[in-house]
């Protein structure tokens, strides 16, 4: 899932680090370093033609057919690299075409997992890769994510071809449906938290920024508020006999999560759909319903439908613990309700370990000339497919490309930012798998 910003904005600054990055002094860079560098400025065409060719291949979530081919560009992109790949598929039921997985094992440094996604969310025959001018490119895609799984390519063939890549343990995992996740996320993600489970650091290459980078990403829920009444003719309303109805009581509930709960930081919660009346159906799955009444009864039944955003597993919990004290405690008279919760993306903490990553990181784009990187504000990033394994293991997000307009079809990315991310992530990665790291970063 994008972090959105606008080339306008950012162009003057990203062209600010980009002028100065050839003239990065020499004994900044290690001699291999230097190296890695090189292949990239001597293959940013050939960068820019791969994701040429992946923006080219539809693969909206739910194109099964597209999503693998993609897979199988970069499968062949990442063989080449002496990664053992294979493709993992998900139940039919799932209706989502699977995971690729590329590894590679060895005793050097510490064990990294580099997270892409293969899906986009829309497609269309107008929506390849264009050029609009010499440093803008559209296309479905070419932002979130394939300029980040072309930078990953890209840092591992630069790290390749310096001899840096060899004894190196790294799993490359790029989903199929980071865009709309399937269903259940127990089986769609299994894959990705197993990989968690013996890597040391993950990297996530969602779009990035010129200074900062993500050490934290907000986790996402759903809950679901339905209210009871009694219905009655509207005439008694109020009273003890019939009481206040479902929608006072649901806009009494509302209310007080407004009034005890906004304004806590990096908390949201919002009601997205609400249903009542007399007669109401509401289906979670395809977040619709419906609701008939006459206007002489008081309303019996709602149902509220809503998300709740977090920025730690804690914060997570006591959130739901105060809305389910709101909304079972002082009813108003005649009415009764009750809130469910449902899991979706768990978050990604500020933890010392991720903002040790963010060190490592920082140092390489100041050794690159590409000046100093701070950690993003979590509020400005919603859940992403690193938040499964943030539980687990220390990571760092946002190092893929730049651009603007994810998830339209007015989707752009911005050719000068790939190279300095490639750099920048070839860097951390070969900064990460060298012996001497292995005591820089601790989980």
């Amino acid at each position: 899932m994008p972090f959105h910003f606008s080339l306008s904005i950012r162009a003057t600054a990203l062209g600010a680090a980009l002028s100065i990055a050839n003239v990065a002094s020499a004994q900044q860079l290690a001699p291999v370093e230097q190296r890695v560098r090189s292949y990239l400025q001597q293959h940013r065409a050939d960068e820019v033609a791969l994701l040429a060719k992946s923006v080219n291949i539809k693969s909206q979530t739910l194109d099964l057919a597209g999503v693998r081919a993609v897979g199988a560009l970069y499968g062949k992109e990442l063989e080449a690299l002496g990664f053992k790949t294979r493709w993992v598929s998900m139940p039919a039921a799932m209706h989502r075409a699977g995971h690729l997985v590329a590894e590679r094992t060895g005793g050097s440094g510490k064990r990294l997992l580099l997270i892409g996604h293969l899906d986009t969310v829309v497609e269309g025959d107008t929506l390849g890769f264009a050029m609009l001018d010499t440093v803008t490119a559209k296309g479905a895609g070419g932002n979130d994510m394939k300029g980040g799984d072309v930078a990953i390519i890209y840092a591992l063939k630069a790290l390749d071809a310096a001899g840096a890549l060899d004894n190196t343990s790294i799993t490359v995992i790029m989903t199929g449906d980071e865009e709309a996740a399937g269903d259940p996320l127990s089986v769609a993600r299994a894959p990705l938290i197993d990989a968690a489970k013996h890597s040391d650091i993950a990297l996530g290459f969602e779009g990035g920024n010129p200074s900062d980078a993500t050490v934290a990403r907000r986790g996402a829920s759903s809950w679901l508020l339905t209210v009871s009444g009694k219905g009655a003719h509207s005439a008694g309303i109020f009273s003890q006999g019939a009481g206040y109805g479902a929608i006072y009581e649901a806009a009494r509930i509302l209310n007080e999560f407004r009034v005890q709960l906004a304004g806590t930081p990096n908390l949201t919660f919002n009601p997205s759909v609400i249903v009542g009346g007399t007669d109401v159906t509401y289906d979670s799955m395809k977040v619709a319903g419906t609701s008939a009444s006459k206007l002489n009864i008081i309303a019996a039944n709602v149902s509220v439908s809503g998300d709740l955003r977090f920025l730690t597993e804690g914060q997570k919990d006591s959130t739901r613990a105060r809305m389910r004290g709101i909304a079972t405690h002082d009813n108003l008279a005649g009415t009764s309700a009750k809130i469910d919760f449902a899991d979706e993306y768990p978050a990604m903490a500020p933890t010392p370990a991720n903002y040790a990553v963010l060190a490592v990181y920082d140092s390489a784009s100041r050794a690159l000339g590409y000046g100093p990187v701070a950690a993003l504000d979590p509020s400005r990033r919603g859940a992403g497919d690193i938040s499964f394994v943030g539980p687990l293991i220390p990571g760092l997000d946002g190092l893929g490309a730049m651009g603007s307009g994810s998830h339209t079809p007015n989707e752009r990315v911005d050719l000068r930012s790939l190279p300095m991310q490639t750099e920048r992530a070839a860097l951390l990665i070969y900064r990460l798998t060298r012996p001497a790291s292995s005591r820089a970063v601790t989980p």
